[in-house]
């Protein structure tokens, strides 16, 4: 276990010494924190019996505190102005990605019910800003549309929660209700989690401030009470049957534009303490259910995840922008950047004990593989891929990507800046 650590140790030391370099190429940081720690499970140096429970907790952690500052970063005027891109593929996209996805992975999955294939679909339709954080980040892509995946991202895992969980209730009747009762469940979910949200984030702005101008806090723990708000708006909305993680969202949201920049901390925890957080959720990937998800990688399930990523998405994204000002190309880029990462692993971890076992243990590999193939798929184009479609959309005077936007952030009205 010692050894193990140490050497865990080691490689985040040697990752950090040459992030900047790593980050320009091909191997991201998801790649090869997940390759470190299926290496670490195959030489057997750290063990295996809790790193489960371990991932399951890590996993929803980085989840709520991650969508918490991302959205707090969220310029919301800014959003108002250019919002119809993220909205339509995630009341519209979303939707058809399930829809589709249910019927290509029906003719693969005929020893299931049709349900089962409807829960894999949903399984994979949530994507992820960290394993896309070389495109949200690449100052080569146009804000708007970085703007648009990071917004795509923060709120989809939270929106399919509810639709997996419906679909593992018809399953198994794991919610212990029958099936009149699951647009009650469902309806609770979207509303009472942006309205615990909300109401959190916005009073805990509002509080925040009042503390700062009578000097009553300081920069050195303001950040703790973020993080603290994060887990109060995941648990809150929990207790009165919202989405914990759609609330965790619309908490950062409204709070990051109430304080409006005058909280450093959400910007910088993204960047050091949540990336850390963020890769250690993929090397327990790696550590704890990589060897086991590969042992039962056939060629149906294979199939089943490279259909997802290569005609799903992409072609959900396309239908759900048709008739906007999105270019062909755009669509395109939006289509492909759709990784799937924590929450597709996180939300299998979340059904694997309440179904049946061996479909439980089926959509797991499932999700798991989906995972790591997204990872090094995406990994590998996310650089070369922005830097192209930039240029290309740079060449295109007049383009409704090339808009000038406001600011990503919220600004503090106190900044001359």
């Amino acid at each position: 276990m010692a050894t193990g650590l140490l050497m865990l140790a080691m490689f985040t030391v040697c990752y950090t010494l040459l992030a900047k370099k790593l980050n320009n190429g091909i191997l991201t940081a998801p790649i090869l924190f997940i390759g470190f720690g299926y290496l670490m499970a195959m030489t057997g140096m750290m063990p295996l019996a809790e790193a489960e429970h371990l991932l399951h907790i890590v996993a929803e952690l980085a989840l709520i505190i991650l969508l918490f500052l991302d959205a707090a970063q969220i310029n919301l005027k800014a959003l108002r102005q250019r919002h119809q891109w993220p909205f339509r593929m995630l009341l519209i996209g979303l939707p058809l990605a399930v829809l589709l996805g249910t019927a290509a992975a029906a003719p693969f999955m005929t020893t299931y019910p049709l349900i089962v294939a409807a829960l894999a679909a949903a399984l994979l339709a949530p994507t992820d800003a960290a394993l896309g954080q070389a495109v949200v980040s690449n100052e080569a892509v146009p804000e708007r549309v970085r703007r648009a995946l990071t917004l795509e991202s923060g709120l989809n895992d939270g929106l399919a929660l509810p639709v997996i969980l419906l679909f593992a209730s018809l399953t198994a009747e794991v919610m212990h209700q029958d099936a009149t009762n699951w647009l009650l469940f469902g309806a609770k979910q979207l509303v009472f989690g942006p309205l615990v949200g909300g109401v959190m984030g916005t009073v805990g702005g509002i509080l925040f401030l009042a503390a700062k101008r009578r000097k009553m806090t300081s920069a050195t723990i303001e950040g703790i009470g973020a993080i603290a708000m994060a887990g109060a708006a995941y648990l809150s909305a929990g207790m009165v049957d919202g989405n914990g993680f759609i609330s965790a969202f619309i908490a950062g949201l409204c709070f990051g534009n109430v304080i409006k920049g005058q909280c450093a901390f959400i910007y910088e925890f993204t960047e050091s303490e949540g990336q850390m957080l963020s890769w250690g959720a993929f090397f327990l990937i790696g550590l704890a259910v990589l060897p086991e998800a590969l042992a039962h990688l056939d060629a149906s399930s294979l199939a089943i995840i490279l259909i997802s990523l290569f005609v799903v998405r992409p072609l959900a994204v396309w239908i759900s922008l048709s008739g906007t000002d999105a270019a062909p190309l755009t669509k395109l880029f939006f289509g492909w950047f759709g990784p799937r990462g924590l929450a597709t692993a996180l939300f299998a971890l979340l059904i694997v004990d309440q179904i049946d076992h061996e479909i439980g243990e089926y959509l797991l590999n499932l999700a798991v593989n989906a995972v790591w193939i997204s990872a090094v798929l995406h990994g590998v184009t996310a650089v070369p891929f922005a830097r192209w479609y930039g240029a290309r959309m740079s060449d295109q005077e007049g383009a409704a990507e090339m808009a000038a936007v406001p600011p990503m952030r919220p600004e503090d009205p106190a900044d001359p800046a």
